[in-house]
């Protein structure tokens, strides 16, 4: 028998179907209601053509709608595409052109893009408006369809059935589609869930779901059946307001989140108490972060995960032990914990063999969890699947008792007089001063060294720093090579949907008219 996300479903109906399923834009609905729902509109897509294996586009806030066109999706055995919503009309063009999408959900606040969006397509038959305002005409609407159609039964797809196609950021190079089986997705949530911690029973998606940092916690919470709250974007303000009226439990945020909330001129008026678990990652984190969370929110377990989207999430994760006084004491906090149990990890030189223990190389890892491949990408799959093994792209070492430390992407290595400079350590010893809210450290071209370390900071609020200051600063911090040579300040970095800083967009205006550049 397989198993695949809809199995969640039913045994949430089966024991539990007068709990609340989803809160979200005032409505709340139980997990009757829901699959009820869920039923009909895997019908009325059906109706308009969707068969087993073809895909669905969202392009979407999050929303309880948003579960439901997922669930749906799922129901009938078609793969979802969630689209990033902060692409462009061509970048999502490309997306649906290029895995073949062919129905489309929308909400409100992506309409405008709409037209252009379905001038630039080859592929999309339908549109279908998942928005609270009124219905274009040349669209199809959401509660209609659901309202009028006929329930249909679960098709039951699963294990190696493909169930989503991810598109990565875009932060190393140009879109490409991660597919993920029903066994993938599976296999990341059960990595989560093995650690021990059990997961709500009120979980909050405040990442966009898009990514699959915040995807997982639609897996993890399904699974639980537990009660799924939703906001639209992230907003600090908004998520400290539902995490106090809905006593939310968990949640997942990346570091960006967390600086918002705890940098909001409000935090101190809310009571987040209730919140007790939350998993962090997606992006480093300094250790000036984590100890100020640490502080502000004592009852808080907090757990990092690592992984990628080629990963269908993530692979490794840092209990909450190692973040507690007397875990720390054992130096794992730097750590990105060990690989959970459905993966296995290993770091490799540039030919796949594994590398000494405390030598940094590549992660590699395989399980469960490992996607199909990238659509339509034979090369890309080549360099990156091999003999089983995904290539991360990510620099690390492991120690002796298998725990990983990640120093850097490794297309984020500053090469500066024949040194091997890790961002990730230059950013760190920055941040440990009082008056830097965030920062990018990457490599600019030097005519004496090759590259040099260029550091891109944000200050906190009525702070100021001068560029002798703070490379004087970092002198006290880490070796001389590995300073910054220049600095910059700006009110904000260019950050992706899932809150990663675009380091490439940093990078492009230094390198754009020389024939090496580094990406």
């Amino acid at each position: 028998m397989t198993v695949g996300i809809t199995q969640s479903l039913h045994r949430a109906l089966q024991q539990s179907p007068q709990r609340i399923a989803t809160i979200a834009q005032g409505r709340r609905q139980t997990y009757a209601e829901f699959a009820d729902r869920v039923r009909r509109l895997a019908g009325a897509m059906r109706s308009l053509g969707v068969e087993k294996g073809d895909r669905v586009g969202i392009l979407s806030l999050n929303s309880d709608r948003y579960l439901e066109v997922i669930m749906a999706v799922f129901w009938l055995g078609a793969a979802i595409n969630p689209a990033n919503t902060r692409w462009s009309a061509k970048e999502l063009a490309f997306s649906f052109n290029d895995c073949e999408t062919t129905l489309l959900f929308v909400d409100d606040a992506h309409l405008p893009r709409m037209d252009e969006v379905r001038a630039e397509s080859r592929t999309l038959r339908k549109v279908i408006h998942l928005g609270d305002g009124a219905c274009p005409a040349d669209m199809l609407d959401y509660g209609q369809l659901v309202a009028q159609a006929e329930p249909v039964d679960d098709v039951r797809a699963g294990g190696s059935d493909l169930a989503a196609v991810f598109y990565t950021g875009g932060t190393t190079g140009f879109p490409k589609g991660v597919m993920i089986s029903h066994d993938g997705l599976m296999g990341a949530a059960l990595n989560r869930l093995a650690i021990g911690y059990p997961v709500g029973p009120v979980y909050l998606h405040a990442a966009p779901i898009f990514h699959l940092a915040g995807a997982l916690g639609v897996w993890w919470q399904f699974i639980a059946g537990g009660t799924h709250v939703l906001l639209p974007s992230f907003d600090a303000l908004q998520f400290m307001e539902t995490v106090q009226s809905e006593r939310v439990t968990d949640t997942l945020l990346v570091p960006t989140m967390i600086q918002m909330v705890l940098d909001h001129p409000a935090y101190s008026s809310f009571d987040l108490t209730s919140l007790t678990f939350m998993v962090y990652g997606a992006s480093p984190i300094s250790e000036t972060l984590l100890d100020r969370l640490s502080a502000a929110l004592p009852q808080l377990s907090l757990m990092q995960g690592y992984g990628m989207t080629e990963l269908s999430g993530c692979v490794s994760y840092l209990p909450p032990y190692y973040h507690t006084a007397q875990g720390r004491a054992q130096g794992k906090l730097r750590s990105a914990g060990r690989a959970a149990a459905l993966a296995e990890i290993k770091i490799v030189d540039g030919d796949g063999n594994e590398v000494p223990r405390g030598t940094v190389g590549e992660i590699a890892s395989s399980g469960m969890s490992a996607m199909l491949g990238y659509w339509g990408r034979p090369e890309d799959n080549a360099r990156t699947l091999r003999n089983g093994w995904v290539h991360s792209g990510d620099g690390a070492y492991m120690d002796e008792e298998g725990f990983i430390f990640i120093v850097d992407r490794m297309k984020d290595m500053v090469v500066s007089g024949g040194e091997n400079v890790y961002s990730a350590e230059v950013e760190n010893a920055i941040l440990k001063h009082p008056a830097i809210a965030a920062c990018a450290v990457v490599g600019i071209p030097s005519e004496k060294w090759g590259e040099s370390v260029h550091a891109v900071v944000v200050l906190k609020p009525e702070q100021t720093v001068s560029e002798a200051e703070l490379i004087a600063h970092c002198k006290g911090l880490i070796a001389n090579y590995k300073c910054p040579r220049s600095v910059e300040v700006r009110t904000e970095l260019p950050l992706s949907g899932a809150g990663k800083i675009q380091k490439n967009k940093l990078r492009e205006p230094y390198w754009a008219d020389r024939s090496r550049r580094v990406a």
